[in-house]
């Protein structure tokens, strides 16, 4: 399965918008994400789903 780290650039109402290392921007609801969130956090998203690294 392939891994893919992002970094939250910004949180708007209900949706993160995700950069990732080749500065594609993505945007995922909330809800899809984990609880705890904010701008800078680091996530992965591996097996179709979403986690913080720091």
């Amino acid at each position: 399965m392939k891994t893919i780290m992002y970094i939250v650039t910004t949180i708007d109402g209900d949706y993160a918008v995700l950069k990732d290392k080749n500065d594609n921007e993505n945007a995922v609801a909330l809800a899809l994400l984990p609880e705890g969130i904010k701008v800078g956090s680091t996530l992965l998203w591996e097996n179709f789903e979403y986690s913080i690294i720091k």
